[in-house]
């Protein structure tokens, strides 16, 4: 068949050869080996050190570190760093005293010396092999043991069992079962690298995410010096954290404040420029919003974002003209947030009004102050969680003055070095900007 009727996409039918016998099976009889269902209280539990990488970063996102016999999945673009990252956090463990194995599919075991040499990662615990199939594979770790184990990438891998090619559905799903049959059997942690398809998403089978404990996206430009390491599964950690690395020419290096490396080229009395805090986790991260309106001369305005959900903007381009009159139909809207980070937080929205609001007016916010707070239809700024927290990052980062919502500040306690001023509504709100 070559379309498929369910998804619409062309030559996605792959041919699956079922071995063994088939028929009705008798009614069997449960054996004393097998496992037999307990109840969930009287499972005991032992505290588990985890094992840290040495990166931090790396470490946070991870929930801490490693979890004995669980298996990551680590997807990005070409060329954006999972094959740097993991070969740095294998050294890191071997270093420690821990027997890692590094195995590739896609390089030979003298081109991933030149690059551990370029890297400065060398290590005698730090085994690498060049190998695709996965008998050989299983067998390599039955007999070295390793601590921690890197597949590079589990498109390339194969069963010599089944009859496609690598990179097949079945050849991934069936390698990946595999994997996680080993790791759940040894107590290996097991990293899978995944190549990304034209979307953006893990290639193969929807099941390999399922089927993984944790799922890490590796973002940024590659025309960037800075990437984002964002957890969008995560069994034994929060999925909100995300890891900040720059990258140079001697590998990846972890960035401890991310804050002030967002907001080091800010400009000064610019129109259009804000600060805003946005939470990641457990970390408040400042970032520049740029907003750009000028007049347009076609019949319909352009709106370019980036960074920003696009139907957050149009609700609050709304908000604006209908509560604060300002005639934004007939000017193209263009908003971009510095860095090349992603929000998906409602507490930005009053960021972007105000971006808006001095872009289209060419009257500048003064430098020393936060906007966040989030933004009704109605044109009322509602409350926001851990502003505490906001408001601390921002004096550390020197801002003298903050605009919250009232509600907030009302069960607020008052900050010495900064000055808290609470808004009900926009109007409010662009009144004391300007």
């Amino acid at each position: 068949m070559g379309k498929c009727p369910d998804c619409g996409e062309w030559q996605s039918f792959v041919e699956e050869i079922q071995s063994g016998k088939s028929g009705r099976r008798g009614r069997r009889i449960l054996s004393a080996s097998q496992p037999k269902p307990v109840p969930i209280d009287a499972i005991e539990l032992e505290p588990e050190d985890r094992l840290l990488t040495g990166i931090r970063e790396f470490d946070r996102v991870l929930g801490g570190g490693l979890v004995s016999g669980t298996l990551v999945l680590i997807g990005g673009d070409p060329g954006i760093g999972k094959s740097t990252l993991m070969l740095q956090a294998l050294c890191g463990l071997a270093e420690n005293g821990r027997k890692v194995l590094y195995v590739s599919g896609e390089e030979s075991v003298r081109q991933m010396r030149m690059r551990s040499q370029r890297l400065s990662t060398i290590s005698s615990g730090l085994m690498v092999v060049s190998e695709n199939d996965m008998e050989s594979i299983l067998l390599m770790a039955e007999s070295v043991q390793p601590d921690v184990m890197v597949i590079d990438s589990i498109q390339t891998m194969y069963s010599p069992e089944l009859t496609s090619a690598p990179g097949s559905v079945t050849q991934v799903r069936e390698s990946a079962m595999q994997l996680m049959l080993m790791a759940k059997k040894t107590g290996t942690p097991i990293f899978l690298v995944g190549h990304v398809t034209k979307d953006g998403a893990i290639a193969g089978p929807r099941l390999l995410e399922h089927m993984v404990d944790t799922v890490l996206y590796f973002e940024g430009d590659r025309n960037h010096v800075f990437r984002i390491l964002r957890a969008v599964k995560n069994r034994f950690g929060s999925t909100n954290e995300i890891g900040v690395f720059e990258m140079n020419e001697t590998g990846l290096n972890e960035v401890a404040n991310p804050s002030a490396l967002f907001l080091s080229e800010r400009p000064e009395n610019a129109p259009g420029s804000v600060v805003t805090a946005s939470m990641e986790g457990t970390r408040p991260i400042l970032v520049e919003l740029q907003a750009l309106a000028s007049s347009t001369s076609f019949g319909n305005p352009r709106r370019t974002i980036l960074g920003i959900d696009q139907n957050r903007v149009a609700l609050l381009v709304a908000v604006m003209e209908k509560k604060l009159g300002l005639h934004l139909m007939g000017h193209d809207i263009f908003i971009n947030v510095a860095g090349g980070v992603k929000i998906d937080e409602p507490a930005v929205d009053m960021g972007i009004v105000s971006a808006i609001a001095s872009s289209f007016l060419d009257r500048p916010i003064h430098k020393g102050t936060l906007i966040f707070g989030e933004v009704g239809l109605t044109g009322e700024i509602r409350g926001i969680g851990h502003v505490e927290i906001r408001v601390a990052e921002a004096k550390k980062m020197g801002f003298d003055r903050c605009l919250v919502p009232q509600s907030n500040l009302k069960r607020m306690t008052k900050i010495k070095g900064i000055e808290l001023i609470g808004v009900k509504t926009v109007s409010e709100a662009i009144e004391n900007l300007f």
